[in-house]
């Protein structure tokens, strides 16, 4: 229990661990107040057997009492106030934290198992640390120091009472000990089925079409039921036996009181302790573990708080891209790769790739699918690191730039676009967060969605859907080329960002797109003819390597895949039932 609370108190930071020792502190002077009972109990009953009560002796005892309950509610609303504010105040620093760590992660790292744990950690294990940890700490450690303080007094009042009371303790604690061990391995079952649960419920929601297109409605239901399933055994499993040790722990508890209650009364008969001490112990036996039990029960979730911080460190010493470069900006914009290898674990993409793409240039990029043109592209953003060889931004290694530094000089226009559930206009500020509404709405009218915006019934102030759900596509495409239009980098990368576009938007994202590469270093990776055939360089990827390079009208000549590809794509064009 003590590592735990020391992971914790580390996991919480500095500022918010001192609330935690803060309120720790007073909570041994909550623990003293409450036992203030005792000694203002043991004055009365030895005024009224000596016959000696009088109104001063009853006004001591009544306002000691008094005293000490008030002292008590004051100190444990101020200890709960700073419990609660570090507990939420760690748990958001902490997600925060995470996510400017998840930016300097390869994007190697993240799939469908990282996305269920860094989802399930963000939310349900944060959740429960500020609301369950903090509760947690709050109660047990009040229950074992007020015990501890308790069982102090009944050292003073008679040793031989303390023992029994140390007895009972040293009892509890072992069968606490015991739940722990047991509650162990349980408590890392119930994370690792709810991590797999949030992973197949992300599964089914983000593949919702294909499941409807291809009639798996039940197979992929199946799955998230068993995850259901397997979460519901697991909090069952957890359950069993954290109720039988609590119950182990509860009659240890009252055996103790009841061992107390007997001995002082066989104490009193030998002769060996006075009546007024005898009747006191009566009374403690009461009162003596009364906020044990509840700390005895809560201490079976303080496995559920090691393996929480567990799991959000383990994100954390995820090790990220050495990012410690220079805050610096390219003299010019050339982009090299030399002899770069790059490989997906065994998988090699790229064999010794060099090429040179000039400053305010515009280069495509085609190839079979799978031949490495986006991982090509990655590489010269830092997306991943290469393996062998090295990829230069204004004759700087890429890695000798600060990761910030560097993605400043890239904008990417993917195929797939994502929006996020936000209005348009915050939407489009994503590439200068503060941005005037002058400004959005000029890089709206350049991307072409002015018109389409201002026909919303709240314009800018629509908020879209998670990943821009409720709008089309091409709409869609051409608010990130707002975005990007609004982050003004050098170099523009185009990932197929005309491939899904209906014919009544191309025409619109065509005039965007200019609009966003002028006086650019431009990348395009395309298998449209027409998107391509102007650029001022055309590279051909085969294999992870570069099997072709030259202009259209160059390639066009050379027997190659090239040609195959316009020829293949003349003939689609003039095919005709």
């Amino acid at each position: 229990m003590i590592q735990t609370l020391r992971k914790f108190f580390a996991f919480c930071g500095e500022e918010n661990r001192k609330l935690f020792m803060t309120s720790i502190w007073l909570g041994v002077l909550s623990a003293i107040c409450s036992a203030m009972r005792i000694p203002a109990s043991f004055v009365v009953i030895q005024a009224l057997l000596a016959n000696n009560v009088t109104t001063a002796t009853l006004w001591t005892s009544f306002g000691i009492i008094i005293g000490s309950v008030i002292a008590t509610i004051l100190i444990n609303m101020k200890s709960t106030m700073l419990q609660t504010e570090g507990g939420y105040r760690a748990c958001a620093n902490k997600r925060i934290e995470i996510a400017e760590h998840l930016r300097y992660l390869p994007m190697g790292w993240f799939n469908a198992n990282s996305l269920g744990e860094v989802t399930s950690v963000t939310t349900n294990t944060m959740e429960n640390m500020a609301n369950i940890a903090t509760r947690v700490v709050m109660i047990t450690t009040k229950g074992f120091l007020t015990a501890g303080i308790i069982a102090i007094m009944m050292f003073i009042f008679d040793w031989r009472m303390g023992l029994i009371t140390l007895a009972g303790l040293t009892v509890f604690m072992l069968v606490n000990a015991m739940m722990q061990r047991k509650e162990q391995d349980i408590s890392l079952r119930k994370f690792d089925a709810d991590e797999h649960l949030v992973a197949k419920v992300l599964e089914y929601v983000q593949g919702i079409a294909e499941v409807k297109n291809f009639d798996l409605t039940k197979d992929s239901t199946t799955q998230v039921g068993d995850a259901v399933d397997e979460c519901r055994k697991a909090a069952f499993a957890m359950e069993v036996p954290s109720v039988i040790f609590i119950l182990l722990q509860f009659l240890a508890n009252k055996f103790t009181g009841v061992a107390v209650c007997a001995a002082a009364l066989v104490f009193f008969f030998n002769g060996t302790m006075p009546l007024a001490k005898c009747l006191m112990m009566l009374i403690c036996s009461f009162i003596l573990f009364e906020q044990l039990d509840s700390a005895g029960s809560f201490s079976t979730l303080f496995r559920t708080i090691d393996i929480g911080v567990e799991k959000a460190n383990a994100i954390l010493n995820v090790p990220p891209m050495d990012i410690d470069g220079r805050d610096m900006t390219p003299e010019h914009c050339d982009i090299t790769l030399e002899h770069v290898d790059f490989a997906y674990e065994e998988k090699k993409i790229l064999d010794d790739v060099s090429l040179t793409i000039p400053e305010k240039t515009t280069v495509a990029i085609v190839g079979p699918s799978g031949s490495g043109k986006t991982t090509l592209c990655h590489l010269m953003a830092r997306f991943w690191d290469v393996q062998g060889g090295r990829v230069t931004l204004g004759g700087q290694d890429v890695k000798a730039y600060s990761y910030d530094s560097l993605i400043r000089n890239f904008s990417f226009v993917f195929q797939r676009t994502y929006l996020f559930s936000d209005t348009i206009a915050n939407n489009i500020r994503f590439g200068k967060p503060n941005a005037s509404m002058d400004e959005v709405i000029a890089a709206a009218k350049k991307a072409r969605c002015h018109d389409f915006i201002t026909a919303l019934p709240e314009g800018y102030d629509t908020v879209i859907g998670e990943g821009g759900a409720s709008i089309s596509g091409g709409e869609r495409q051409r608010i990130t080329i707002a975005r990007a239009i609004m982050k003004d980098a050098p170099v523009i990368v185009l990932d197929e960002a005309t491939a899904n576009v209906d014919p009544e938007n191309e025409k619109d994202l065509i005039e965007a797109i200019q609009e966003l590469t002028h006086d650019k270093t431009v990348i395009m990776i395309a298998h449209r003819l027409k998107t391509v055939r102007h650029a001022d360089c055309i590279f051909v990827v085969d294999g992870g390597k570069i099997v072709q390079q030259g202009t259209h009208d160059e390639l066009v000549e050379q027997d190659g895949i090239y040609r195959r590809f316009v020829v293949e794509r003349r003939q689609a064009a003039g095919w005709k039932v």
